[in-house]
This record gives C-alpha cells, structure tokens and sequence, in this order.
C-alpha cells in the first residue's frame, strides 16, 4: 500500500494539474489511504471535478469531500434562473428521455425527481444540472422502472465483469432485491471499486446498487 505521506503528495499534484480546479484553497488529509479534501468552492461543478480527480489517484481507499460551495458574485442566480436553465440542459441532452425528468429549485438546490428506464439515463441528468451557474447543491431522486428479474440482473452484472477481465469477479457476491443490486466481496484497487460498480449500474433495470466491496491488497 501507498504511504499517506506519498499518496497526499499525488493528490495535491493531481489537484493542481486539472485546470477545471483551483487548488489554491484546498487541503487535503490522507490516514490510512482515506483522503479526506477541505475548503471552499465558488462552483459546484468544481466539487465533482475534485471527486474524480481524488480517484484517479492510485492507491486511494476512500474519500471525504468536506467541502462548502460559496458562489462567486458573477456565479450567483436566481432559483427560477436556475430552474430554467435545468429545464433547458435536460432537454438539449439527447440521452435523457423527453418530459421523464421534474425540476425543483430552493435556494440554490437543485432536486431532480421522475422515472426512467436506465441507470445511465440518471447519470446523465446529473450530468446535465452540475455545470450551471447558480447552482449550490444537486439531490438526484430520479427512479428507474424494474424491467428485469433479480435473476437475470445478477447474471448479467456477473457476465460483464467477467467480459471486462474483473480480477475478482468470481470472488465479488451480487445479490438482487427487486431494483436494488449489493455487490460484497474484495478488489485491488478503487478503480476495480469503480468498474463492479459502474458495471453493475449499467444492467437493465437497475435503480441502486449498495457497495458492500472492500479496497486493499
């Protein structure tokens, strides 16, 4: 495993290097591979674009983000600015199904709500909010329709991770429970966290997935 000392001189260093971020005021703690990242934000965008950079990073376990979003004058807007703006984004991104996807706006908040058919489709409605000005927060309640059985979700979660050459995809358990998938089990890294889950996500049907997976060698 990574030494904390040496994994926060990689994160700081991948921090820096994205230009969508401001490293300026940001800190950053590891104890025992856990990276835990502080400050203030005058974007929300940029609190994801923090997220992903965080896992980039080979030899992180986990992550807290305890970070506040405090809009820049020129970034502040209008509840109903921002609603119409997300009612906009949502119908100009050609992956979220038409008229399927409610928004609600409370200072600032963005709450996403209706029913779809894919997991992705939820994606990429968040997606879609994350980038607009104004925007302090984002709560993604958004449903998927059940389509397959737990069955048939568990199998074909398990053949793609096989496909995607998973190290441990026959030592990972799925278990289904109506739309809800919980993967257990050991992988190496977060990235293989990552690819089980994503996987797992990408099955028809899904609405959930609980990750019960355990990072370390």
């Amino acid at each position: 495993m990574k030494p904390d000392m040496q994994l926060k001189t990689d994160v700081i260093d991948e921090l820096a290097w994205d230009p969508v971020i401001n490293a300026a005021g940001i800190g950053v703690m590891v104890k025992d591979g856990v990276v835990t990242v502080t400050g203030h934000l005058d974007r929300f965008a940029e609190k994801h674009a923090i997220e992903k950079a965080v896992r980039r990073v080979a030899g992180v376990r986990g992550i807290a983000l305890e970070l506040d979003v405090k809009l820049s004058a020129e970034h502040k807007r209008s509840d109903s600015e921002i609603a119409q703006a997300a009612v906009s984004a949502l119908r100009l991104n050609s992956l979220v199904p038409v008229d399927k996807v409610q928004v609600e706006v409370e200072d600032g908040w963005v709450t996403l709500s209706g029913e779809v058919d894919w997991s992705y489709q939820i994606a990429r409605a968040e997606q879609s909010i994350r980038p607009l000005a104004g925007v302090l927060g984002l709560s993604n309640r958004i449903t998927i329709k059940p389509r397959a059985s737990g069955q048939d979700i568990g199998s074909q979660i398990t053949a793609a991770l096989t496909r995607q050459a998973m190290r441990e995809a026959r030592h990972l358990t799925v278990e289904v429970e109506g739309s809800v998938v919980t993967l257990s089990g050991h992988v190496h890294s977060l990235a293989e966290r990552e690819a089980a889950v994503g996987a797992a996500f990408s099955a028809r049907g899904v609405s959930r997935v609980v990750d019960k997976l355990h990072v370390g060698t």
